[in-house]
C-alpha cells in the first residue's frame, strides 16, 4: 500500500488531470438519485477531490480523506472549498476519521477497493460499516483489471461484499456494470450499494435492558448511564484511547460526573438508595466535607488550590470511583448471563499534598473504565432521546424507594433535582481579560472593540450546547453579537475569522493555558489529551460545529 500511496503523490499532477476530465455524473450516473440532500459525507480515497467537490456544491458537509500527500494537497490547494474537510488517513484503520465522532449519510470508496489487501478487508469493512448513520449509504465501485504500473490492484469481488455486508447487518445490492469511461477495453466496473438500516448494534435493546428490565434495580445503574452519556455528548476528547470492541475513559471523569449528577438531589433532601441503608460513597471523610460547594464549583480544568478542599474532592472522588467498580459496574451484565458490560481498572493513587486540577493526569490517575464501542456510539448518537429515558427511571425508582415515607416527596420533585446543572454562564473571565489587555479586536469582524460597549459570545449557542470553556466565548461588538444570538456559525464565517480568533486566544489566554487546553481537548474531538497547539483546537472546532449542526439542525449564522 505504501509504494501506492508513493506513485499517487509522485504523479499528482497527471492523474488529478486524468480524474478531473471525466464529470461526477459520468462515473457514478448509476446511484445519482441516492444522494442525500443534506447531511455528511465520507469520500475514503478523494484523489483529486472531483467527488469531493460535486457533494460540497450541493450543500453537504464532506469529510475528505487521502492519505497520498502530493495529490491531497494539490486539490486543497487548486480547489479550496469551506464545505470539504480534508485528512491524511487510510484504510483499514481510519484512525483520525474515528477521532471525529461523527456519522456519515453517505461514504463513498471510488476505485479503491482493489488497493486494500484482502487481508484487511473486513476489518476495513467493519470501519466503514460504524461510521454510517441509520439509514446511511455506503457506495462501493469495484475496478476489475489489471494494473497498468507500479500500483498494488488485488482482485475485487462483489460476493466478498455481500458476506461482509450479512456480518454487519447491512443491506446489499449490486447496480448496473459498466464500461471504463476512460476508454479502457480492459477494465470493467462494478458498484456496490450497502445500506444500514437501524443502528446495527444491538445497543439499543441493550440499554433498554439495563435500564427497565434489568431484575436488579438502583439508581447506580442509571447514574452510571447517564454520567457515560453525558461524557459521549460534551467530552468526545476525553477518550484514551479506542480499539475495534471499547473505548476507554478516565476513571475520575466517570466519578466526576458522578458527582455533579448527585449532588443536587443530596442537597435538596437526604435520598436513600433503597431500604437497606444509605448510599455507599457518602462518607464523612469525603461528600459530608463538601457541602459547601454545588455542582457548578466541579469543572473540568478548575485549580483547588485550598488543600482541605483538595483532599476532600480526591477523597470523594476515590469513594464512587470504588462504588462504581463495585456495584453498577459488577451487576450490570448482558442479558441472560454473568458476563459484565463494563470493565472497570482502579489504579492506587495518594491524596494531594497540596492543591490540584482538575485535569487529565489527576482524573486517569484514578484508573481506566471500558465502554463497549457499540454503547459508546448509541450514546453519542442519541443521546437526545435516551436521556429523558434514564431520568424517567431514576424518578420512578426514588418515588418507589419513598412511597411509604409519611413526608414523600412528588415525581415532580425528583424531576426537578434530577434537571443537569449546566455551567454558569459566565463572562467574567474573558471581561476581565480584555480589561487587562491593551487592543483586542472582535473576533467575527476583526474590527477593534470599544472596551465600554462590546459583547461576548458564545461560539457554539449555549441555549443549545452549553459550554462554558475559555476556547468558546469570544469578544464582539454588540451589533454582531446581537444578529448572531442564537445560530450556529456556517463554515465559511469560522474560516473568515480564523485568525481573529486565534488571535484572541493567543494574546489572552497563553498565561492560562494548561486551563485553555484541558478544557479544549475534553470537550472538542479528534484532540490529543496533551495537546498545546491553538491551530489544532481551530480545527476541532470546526469538526464540533459540524457535529453539533448534525444532531441539532441549528439555524445557519
Amino acid at each position: 500500500m505504501d509504494d501506492t500511496i508513493y506513485y499517487y503523490t509522485r504523479n499528482a499532477e497527471q492523474l488529478a488531470k486524468q480524474y478531473d476530465s471525466l464529470a461526477f455524473e459520468q462515473v457514478h450516473g448509476d446511484w445519482l438519485d441516492l444522494i442525500p440532500t443534506e447531511g455528511f459525507v465520507l469520500d475514503v480515497g478523494a484523489g483529486s477531490g472531483r467527488d469531493a467537490r460535486y457533494f460540497a456544491e450541493r450543500g453537504l458537509t464532506v469529510y475528505a480523506v487521502e492519505p497520498a500527500d502530493g495529490i491531497r494537497e494539490r486539490a486543497q490547494q487548486y480547489h479550496p472549498n469551506p464545505s470539504i474537510h480534508w485528512i491524511s488517513d487510510s484504510l483499514p484503520e481510519l484512525t483520525h476519521v474515528q477521532r471525529q465522532a461523527t456519522k456519515f449519510d453517505l461514504i463513498l470508496l471510488s476505485a479503491v477497493w482493489m488497493h486494500i489487501a484482502p487481508s484487511s478487508r473486513q476489518r476495513a469493512f467493519r470501519k466503514l460499516s460504524s461510521l454510517l448513520k441509520p439509514n446511511g449509504k455506503m457506495v462501493i465501485s469495484l475496478r476489475h483489471g489489471e494494473s497498468p504500473d507500479s500500483r498494488t490492484m488485488h482482485s475485487v469481488s462483489a460476493d466478498e461484499l455481500k458476506q461482509y455486508a450479512q456480518q454487519q447487518g447491512l443491506s446489499f445490492k449490486l447496480l448496473n456494470n459498466r464500461n471504463d469511461q476512460l476508454g479502457r477495453q480492459e477494465v470493467q466496473w462494478e458498484t456496490v450499494l450497502l445500506t444500514l438500516p437501524d443502528d446495527g448494534t444491538g445497543a439499543f435493546p441493550l440499554i433498554r435492558n439495563i435500564v427497565i428490565n434489568d431484575s436488579k434495580s438502583s439508581t447506580y445503574k442509571v447514574a452510571l448511564l447517564r454520567s457515560l452519556l453525558r461524557i459521549a455528548d460534551g467530552h468526545p476528547g476525553a477518550v484514551i484511547e479506542r480499539s475495534k470492541t471499547h473505548v476507554a475513559l478516565p476513571m475520575g471523569l466517570i466519578a466526576l460526573y458522578w458527582l455533579k449528577l448527585y449532588k443536587p438531589l443530596l442537597d435538596t433532601f437526604a435520598m436513600k438508595q433503597g431500604s437497606n441503608g444509605n448510599l455507599g460513597f457518602v462518607k464523612a471523610t469525603g461528600w459530608e466535607t463538601l457541602t459547601n460547594y454545588n455542582a457548578n464549583d466541579f469543572y473540568i480544568g478548575r485549580c483547588v488550590f485550598d488543600h482541605q478542599e483538595a483532599r476532600s474532592l480526591y477523597r470523594t472522588l476515590k469513594d464512587i470511583a470504588t462504588t462504581i467498580k463495585n456495584m453498577p459496574a459488577k451487576y450490570i451484565t448482558l442479558p441472560g448471563t454473568k458476563d459484565e458490560v463494563f470493565d472497570v481498572d482502579l489504579a492506587r493513587t495518594s491524596p494531594p499534598k497540596n492543591s490540584l486540577i482538575i485535569d487529565h493526569e489527576f482524573l486517569k490517575s484514578m484508573g481506566t473504565f471500558y465502554v463497549p464501542m457499540n454503547i459508546w456510539n448509541v450514546l453519542t448518537d442519541f443521546s437526545v432521546w435516551i436521556e429523558p429515558a434514564l431520568v424517567n427511571e431514576w424518578v420512578n425508582l426514588m418515588a418507589n424507594y419513598n412511597r411509604e415515607h409519611p413526608n414523600a416527596y412528588s415525581q415532580a420533585d425528583y424531576l426537578q433535582a434530577l434537571r443537569w446543572e449546566n455551567p454558569e454562564r459566565t463572562t467574567t473571565r474573558v471581561r476581565n481579560r480584555v480589561s487587562a489587555l491593551a487592543h483586542v479586536d472582535c473576533c467575527w469582524s476583526g474590527r477593534k472593540l470599544n472596551k465600554t460597549a462590546y459583547a461576548v459570545d458564545h461560539a457554539f449557542p449555549f441555549a443549545r450546547w452549553p459550554n462554558n470553556d475559555l476556547w468558546n466565548l469570544l469578544p464582539t461588538k454588540t451589533t454582531i453579537n446581537s444578529a448572531k444570538s442564537d445560530k450556529l456559525p456556517t463554515r465559511q464565517r469560522f474560516m473568515h475569522s480564523r485568525e481573529y480568533i486565534l488571535e484572541w486566544w493567543r494574546q489572552a489566554w497563553q498565561e492560562h493555558e494548561r486551563e485553555f487546553f484541558t478544557q479544549a481537548n475534553f470537550a472538542l474531538p479528534d484532540m490529543t489529551l496533551g495537546n498545546t497547539n491553538f491551530d489544532d483546537v481551530f480545527e476541532a472546532v470546526m469538526v464540533q460545529r459540524d457535529r453539533i449542526k448534525q444532531i441539532q439542525q441549528l439555524q445557519d449564522w
